[in-house]
């Protein structure tokens, strides 16, 4: 007769793991190579929207375009390296508080930072007037498929932190 060590063992090892809404699609953009050609294919954190990805370094400054149905975001590629470092340097979860240029973002959010006067660029990592918000919306997703970050999948009020 086993003993019940060996048994709730097996019974975790058993019991299927679940996975986050948004998991399968974050990845397939895996496999993509993050390039016009082959775009990563995403989701943004709560899992509601698809987008495609690439970076392209070819464009002055080099950006990370993002591509929601017909629009055409972009942000510094930089971002990717700023926000990891900026993250391991909070230590902590923090929230995405996405917002459209527009709006005001949420003090404490990756939102705020990426505008704020006090971060790597001086001022917005987004490059295009007018559509320069949403980076806590479509940036954590890449980071996530580079492994640079975590990223929660929830319906709202999603977080993010380094890896």
């Amino acid at each position: 007769m086993p003993s019940k060590a060996k048994a709730a063992t097996k019974t975790k090892a058993a019991a299927p793991k679940a996975k986050a809404p948004g998991a399968k699609a974050q990845a397939a953009g895996g496999r993509a190579a993050g390039t016009k050609a082959q775009p990563w294919e995403l989701k943004t954190p709560s899992g509601q929207s698809d987008f495609q990805a690439y970076r392209d370094e070819t464009l002055e400054p080099p950006a990370l375009v993002v591509v929601v149905g017909k629009t055409e975001l972009r942000y510094h590629l930089r971002c990717l390296t700023d926000l990891q470092g900026m993250l391991k340097k909070h230590g902590d979860w923090m929230p995405l508080g996405s917002a459209d240029e527009q709006k005001p973002a949420a003090e404490g959010t990756v939102e705020a930072w990426a505008r704020s006067p006090k971060n790597p660029v001086g001022g917005w990592y987004g490059l295009k007037k007018g559509l320069r918000g949403r980076f806590g919306n479509y940036v954590p997703p890449v980071m996530e498929i580079l492994k640079l970050a975590e990223v929660e999948h929830n319906p709202k009020n999603n977080r993010m932190r380094a890896l």
